[in-house]
């Protein structure tokens, strides 16, 4: 029997850590952790890949990254508007995996897996099992947008589209393909950032290969995520014609900090990647300890405003369930 070849990247997923004492003895940090760690993680799973750990600082319990993968006590308190669906997406109409929540545009929900697990994610109690497409492959996927003529944009999302085979995404983008009326493909993944071998030459090969014009939507929120690793895997999918933007969501203890902001704007550019958008906190049950207040978040976004060109400044936005689209946070007339 011959051996099959497993890309390197998956068994990088597969090594990802899991364990929060794991986790807390890499960095070297303080044990007393530990108990609240494993509390939240039962909530909802740590993993995070060893490439992602790589960048953070030892000993540094408020470490910019660290901060968006460790468990903390916080996020097993109730609060008041912190909903397990903050989106509203289950209540949507879906079948084989699609949603359809705005004009023009239909969204898949490719996998419920992610290479790492971010614990501001809205989705974090989303219900993957009801949106997995149907035992006939993308044939339910692809039908759902033959049989509608005014859809001219696929949104692959997840989970993390990415973290599926070559194979399966080449033959969904195939099918995607052959529906005459789509004219673009969009995917938003953090997959190349936390694991940025997932950028190999059977992933190029498909990307390469469609008609439909491509964008790429990564997720980045502070700059110290950008390495050497990241800029040289920007740089391969650049090549393909691939435009590539970025999402970033702001992050009390994170990235809430001017500077903070400007240096991610400026990696992002160095790497090819331009600055999107920058995202208020979706109100999910378990991150009400990331959110930033919007009289903050104005003031943030104006300083930013004033220190770089405006191509390198994101719209800073939310999500409403049931507009028609993102919703841009602009300063009222009294400043507030």
């Amino acid at each position: 029997m011959i051996p099959i070849s497993v890309p390197g990247w998956q068994k990088e997923l597969a090594d990802s850590v899991t364990d929060p004492a794991e986790l807390i003895a890499i960095l070297d940090l303080d044990p007393t952790l530990l108990p609240a760690a494993r509390q939240a993680a039962r909530l909802f799973r740590l993993k995070v890949p060893r490439a992602f750990i790589a960048r953070m600082r030892r000993g540094d319990p408020k470490d910019p990254l660290l901060r968006q993968v460790l468990p903390l006590g916080e996020e097993c308190l109730e609060v008041a508007g912190y909903t397990n669906d903050p989106l509203r997406e289950i209540q949507n109409e879906h079948s084989d995996g699609v949603l359809h929540k705005y004009e023009g545009r239909a969204l898949v929900i490719t996998t419920g897996v992610c290479g790492i697990h971010c614990r501001y994610c809205f989705r974090r109690h989303f219900p993957y099992s009801e949106f997995r497409p149907s035992a006939d492959g993308w044939a339910g996927v692809i039908e759902r947008f033959r049989s509608n003529p005014g859809l001219d944009e696929a949104i692959l999302s997840g989970g993390d589209p990415l973290s599926m085979s070559d194979t399966k995404l080449a033959q969904l983008v195939e099918g995607l393909d052959s529906v005459p009326h789509l004219q673009r493909l969009r995917i938003h993944t953090r997959q190349p950032i936390v694991i940025p071998s997932r950028v190999d030459e059977r992933l190029l090969r498909w990307l390469s290969a469609t008609r439909l014009t491509t964008v790429m939507v990564v997720h980045v929120n502070h700059s110290a995520e950008i390495d050497g690793q990241v800029r040289t895997a920007m740089k391969a999918l650049r090549e393909t014609g691939i435009t590539l933007l970025n999402q970033s969501v702001l992050l009390r203890g994170v990235n809430d900090d001017e500077t903070a902001l400007v240096e991610l704007s400026e990696a992002l550019f160095e790497a090819g990647v331009l600055p999107y958008y920058l995202h208020a906190l979706d109100p999910v049950a378990g991150a009400a300890h990331f959110d930033v207040p919007e009289a903050r978040a104005l003031a943030l976004h104006s300083s930013v405003q004033g220190r770089l060109p405006g191509y390198l400044v994101p719209r800073l936005v939310r999500e409403i369930p049931g507009r028609p689209s993102k919703t841009s946070i602009l300063a009222t007339d009294d400043g507030q």
